[in-house]
């Protein structure tokens, strides 16, 4: 192998493009130099998009300064050496390539190591991964909720409810360690994965859930830290005590939110002067949770020989609260004398043993002591294997021993352990899921690991797998070590308000009172360190724009404000101030999360996209799909309320960023979904043509751009979007006349000028440019080839070419008629709005006034479809539909108009029918008139381009012109018809015969001028001039005020002579109408009678 040396150098003229994902560029040449970048990171374009750029662009000027350094054996790559780099330069950045979390690192390490080499990252699985996620999943509820909840639901629903949670976070698990196996996971971690699987709409919806449970985990951290404090801890330090024994609750409720807000506001400074210190405490914090875990296992042990000594003190099978009275009995004796005891006292009135004045349940009932803590080798684990719910409310009692039932007074409930809640298996659940989150610690750690893509899978399945054991051989111990009642006991008020699980601890109940205090306080700063990075990153992305602002921060990149709402947040949950309350809502946004995590895997897995290569193989769709429901399940089964609001809280988010977000394209799952799912529909179109019942209108808009590539007639686009309302496809096509690859910039701009056009009128579609030598010949290929399989279009629509008669250049009206013959040709179906200036805006509203539809010939059902659809829309919403037919001579108008109502009212269409008659009568003056001038105007034009010196002149003049404007579009002037292009100068060579040929065409002027005013008329352009002058003087008068006449459009002539006569007869037939549509027919019906 050749011996190099690889030097990194630095490059003075780099460009924006020199980037891959914040790589710099580094060449394998020996220099003597050494570049030490400190900023190594995802690079972002400003707008938080990381940028995914292509790796081989680069400055035309740093290829020219280093043009000389390009090897001779790639001369024959050396012209595209500056945008396909050399492979030695490409690996050389991506061997570079670092992915520290933005914003994570310490600004006091940054500045200490400022001149220090670029730093790698070099923690293994066990101390980057295993340890963490150990640290994220144990937490509060093992040590405070835990053995409630096996008292509760006993042994065996227990260890459902751990399987439950365990088996959707392994799941989850193994999904999530196949997509951050797929590629580098850089800042957000769980964010960062869905939102390039999903979408920015999914990624966003998800990401803020993923936020609002870490804030909320932060506050139940807090609330499981200050119940430790009050209630084992420092009882004293209370503030707030009730006189009442049955008003403690909301006294102790009040407690906690004063000291959670307190704690709140103590750890967010602590976050706010520097995560580098919560980052040194993560290990003490870590330690105290092994610790204690260790101490219950030692204690659970011990107990099998020397179980440890807290009786309990039972009134008949009642419990009692223990610190209330010193012994548990009735009476002391004192000396030689019997007294009444501190419980008789409680029940009965003071210093008298006299048994009428006592409570009745308490004279009737035995008070006993047994063992809180039976041991391992009790047996008490026959009595807690079953489940044992309680209403709110409900006296603690143990089933073995006697009792007398009798009715006490309330006076002394306080004297009873009682449920404060009311239990059931749903409620257990969401209580307990929390203390199985905190799998994606490894994920978000992706940045500091020596090797990610081996240590977030083995590292995360190890400490789920770690955990869940623990958790299920708690459940067992627990069972089998401690008597039911205290199990039911949630603060210990039966074994002298110790903790639980402390009771059963080794050496003593301190170690785990100590250690799952800290281990509470270490969790809740970890969650109010890691939720401000995750809304400061999705804040950075740009997808919802209000959330903006938590995308700054210090100096450093300390999220301040993100911080500043994450604390407002996480005290609404210190509010709550009920640990029981707080559970099931981290639960909701949690499932939310794993669930969208499963989905990415499932998604990313069926559709095969190229991309999807994760290193880790053990995952499977339908593990997702089992995962995906799991969450789903868990959800509802904890609390549909809750799991309802969480889903309607992402749906909004979603629905919010998919309309007013920003536009992001990362190659995301749901886009590969869309296109599996198009190319599926697609397939099945192609079966054949729609049904009738099935057909709508499918546009091709052409539209005229100016010189400036802007949109000049905006209105179609809006008579588009009313005609559409969002359904259906909508193409807008346009051309641009001249070169493919000299107007490819050109096409580019007119397409982004008619999408912000498209945008602002509201229309839901494609576009699609082209470039044409001639225009006509490019809206033929856009009538040919837009589309794709079976959604194509089947209507054109096109502007009216106004200005025809003025224009000497007969290009303008051509291209118009050869459109309709084109798409008369192509059986599609055309519209023509005719003064489209005058048609409404969006934001116009009528509230009166008539649709006209003049139904002179049929033409498949057009002219009924069209009103229906176009009163969707709000805009023609009120106006009423007027249906006119015409009769003849021979014609029964009276029958003509019963059947076209019983036609319309078997179409489900509601219209006035009208029947106009019109009567045979001679053919005018006016009209012989108007003929004759139609043809004098054809003749004069066509004489005047008779001469072939005059067709040069003018091609040359039009090839000038051309050169000025190169852009061309429908209808234009620019177009050059097929003309030879003349020499730069025109030389003649004049003989005696071209001189006499030259006089004599000058005197055969006056002769050509007397021919033209002796022109007679050709009768059936009378005719047909006839016919339109009748209609329209018929029209005029019946819809002169309606708000739009829609009219069928009569073919262009078989011969083409007759082209320009055309055009005069369809400004005769629309003349004294403010808004006309014509309408031709594809020659096929679009409207039925049958359902």
């Amino acid at each position: 192998m050749p011996h190099f040396t690889v030097v990194p150098v630095r490059d003075q003229a780099q460009s924006s493009y020199d980037s891959l994902e914040g790589i710099n560029w580094v060449d394998y040449r020996d220099t003597g130099q050494e570049h030490h970048d400190h900023q190594d990171t995802v690079s972002s374009d400003g707008h938080g998009n990381h940028k995914e750029d292509s790796p081989f662009l680069k400055s035309a000027d740093a290829a020219s300064k280093n043009y000389d350094f390009y090897d001779r054996n790639l001369a024959l790559f050396e012209e595209e050496l500056d945008i396909r780099p050399k492979v030695s330069s490409l690996l050389s950045r991506l061997v570079n390539y670092t992915n520290i979390t933005q914003g994570a690192k310490e600004h006091e390490e940054e500045e200490k190591e400022h001149c220090a080499l670029l730093w790698s990252p070099n923690m293994g699985t066990l101390m980057g991964v295993y340890l963490p996620c150990l640290q994220n999943i144990f937490g509060v509820i093992l040590f405070l909720r835990l053995t409630w909840i096996v008292g509760m639901a006993g042994i065996m629903q227990s260890l459902l409810i751990v399987l439950m949670c365990c088996s959707c976070t392994m799941l989850t698990a193994i999904s999530m360690s196949a997509i951050a196996t797929n590629g580098v996971v850089p800042a957000g971690g769980a964010y960062f994965m869905i939102s390039r699987s999903l979408g920015p709409e999914f990624g966003g919806a998800v990401g803020l859930c993923f936020y609002l449970g870490t804030t909320f985990a932060s506050a139940m951290y807090i609330l499981g830290a200050i119940e430790i404090f009050l209630k084992y801890l420092v009882p004293q330090a209370a503030i707030f005590h009730s006189t009442d024994p049955l008003g403690s609750d909301s006294a102790m409720l009040n407690n906690m939110r004063v000291y959670g807000s307190i704690c709140l506001t103590l750890m967010a400074v602590v976050v706010f002067v520097g995560v580098k210190y919560v980052n040194k405490l993560a290990s003490l914090f870590l330690t105290c949770v092994i610790i204690s875990i260790v101490s219950i296992y030692a204690g659970a042990f011990k107990s099998m020989t020397h179980p440890p000594e807290f009786p309990i003190c039972m009134l008949g099978n009642r419990t009692l609260v223990r610190d209330r009275f010193d012994v548990c009995a009735k009476t002391v004796i004192e000396g030689n004398h019997t007294m009444p005891s501190q419980l008789w006292d409680r029940f009965c009135l003071p210093g008298n043993l006299s048994s009428t004045q006592c409570d009745d349940y308490f004279i009737q009932n035995n008070v006993t002591e047994i063992q809180g803590i039976p041991g391992l080798g009790s047996g008490i684990i026959r009595e807690n294997m079953w489940s044992n719910y309680l209403p709110k409310g409900e006296i603690l009692e143990k089933a073995g021993l006697q009792s007398v039932d009798a009715h006490g007074t309330m006076d002394n409930f306080g004297m009873y352990v009682s449920a404060d809640i009311a239990t059931s298996f749903t409620l257990l659940v969401g209580i307990f899921f929390p203390s199985a989150t905190g799998i994606m610690a490894g994920s978000n750690r992706s940045g500091d690991l020596r090797d990610a893509q081996k240590s977030i899978p083995v590292g995360t399945i190890l400490a789920i797998t770690t955990t869940s054991l623990v958790y299920l051989s708690s459940v067992i111990l627990f069972g089998s070590c401690i008597e039911g009642v205290v199990l039911r006991d949630k603060f210990g008020d039966a074994v002298r308000k110790n903790l639980v699980v402390g009771t059963l601890s080794w050496p003593s109940p301190w170690v785990i009172v100590i250690g799952s205090f800290f281990s509470t306080v270490g969790a809740g700063l970890q969650s109010l360190t890691g939720a401000p990075r995750l809304l400061q990153a999705i804040a950075k992305d740009n997808i919802i724009p209000f959330l903006r602002v938590f995308g700054h921060g210090k100096s450093n990149g300390e999220p301040t404000w993100a911080l500043l709402l994450t604390g407002l947040i996480a005290e609404l949950g210190i509010l709550i101030a009920s640990l029981d309350m707080v559970a099931p809502i981290l639960s909701m946004f949690f499932l939310m999360c794993y669930l969208f995590v499963n989905l990415a895997c499932a998604v990313q897995t069926l559709l095969r996209t190229p991309n999807w290569r994760p290193r880790f193989k053990y995952y499977h769709w339908a593990l997702s799909f089992l995962g995906m429901s799991m969450c789903v399940a868990l959800m509802f089964i904890s609390s549909w309320y809750y799991a309802i609001v969480a889903m309607g809280i992402a749906g909004m988010i979603y629905k919010y960023i998919e309309y007013q977000g920003a536009e992001k394209e990362w190659g995301d799952g749901i886009r590969g979904l869309s296109l599996s799912a198009a190319r599926y529909a697609l397939l099945r179109l192609e079966v054949g043509p729609p049904h009738t019942k099935n057909w709508r209108p499918q546009l091709l808009v052409l539209l005229k751009l100016d010189e400036d590539l802007h949109v000049k007639y905006p209105r179609l686009l809006t008579f588009a979007s009313q005609l559409k309302a969002g359904k259906g496809l909508t193409i807008v096509g346009s051309v641009i006349q001249g070169n493919f690859l000299d107007s490819y910039g050109e096409m580019q701009a007119a397409e982004q000028a008619i999408k912000n056009m498209m945008e602002i009128e509201r229309v839901k579609g494609f576009c699609q440019v082209v470039v044409a030598s001639k225009v006509r010949e490019g809206i033929v290929h856009l009538i040919q080839s837009c589309g794709l399989g079976g959604m194509k279009h089947n209507t054109v629509v096109m502007g009216w070419p106004y200005g025809w008669r003025q224009s000497e250049d007969p290009r303008a009206w051509k291209t118009f008629i050869n459109t309709v013959r084109c798409t008369t040709a192509a059986h599609l179906a055309l519209m023509v709005p005719k003064n489209v200036s005058f048609y409404p805006s969006n934001h116009e509203r009528f509230t009166d006034g008539n649709i006209d539809v003049w139904w002179i010939v049929h033409d498949g059902g057009m002219l009924m479809l069209l009103p229906f659809l176009l009163k969707q829309h709000k805009v023609w919403r009120k106006c009423k539909m007027r249906i006119f037919t015409v009769a003849q001579m021979d014609d029964n108008s009276i029958q003509m108009k019963k059947d076209l109502a019983t036609f319309l009212y078997q179409l489900r269409i509601e219209a006035e029918v009208e029947v106009v008659e019109m009567h045979d009568s001679d053919i005018s003056a006016y009209t012989y008139e108007r003929t004759l001038m139609m043809e004098q105007r054809s003749q004069m034009l066509r004489q005047m381009r008779l001469s072939s010196a005059e067709r040069q002149r003018e091609a040359q003049l039009v090839k000038d012109r051309h050169s000025l404007v190169r852009m061309g579009s429908l209808y234009s002037d620019e177009e050059e018809e097929v003309v030879e292009a003349p020499p730069e100068k025109i030389q003649m060579t004049w003989t005696k015969e071209k001189c006499e040929a030259e006089r004599r065409n000058r005197n055969n002027a006056p002769e050509n001028f007397r021919e033209l005013m002796s022109l007679k008329p050709d009768q059936s352009n009378v005719r047909r001039m006839h016919t339109a002058v009748k209609l329209n003087e018929v029209i005029v008068n019946r819809s002169h005020d309606a708000r739009l006449v829609l009219l069928n459009m009569p073919g262009p002539p078989r011969n083409t002579d007759g082209d320009e006569n055309y055009m005069e007869f369809l400004e005769v037939l629309t003349e004294g109408l403010e808004r006309v549509l014509l309408v031709r027919g594809g020659g096929r019906e679009v409207i039925t009678i049958y359902s």
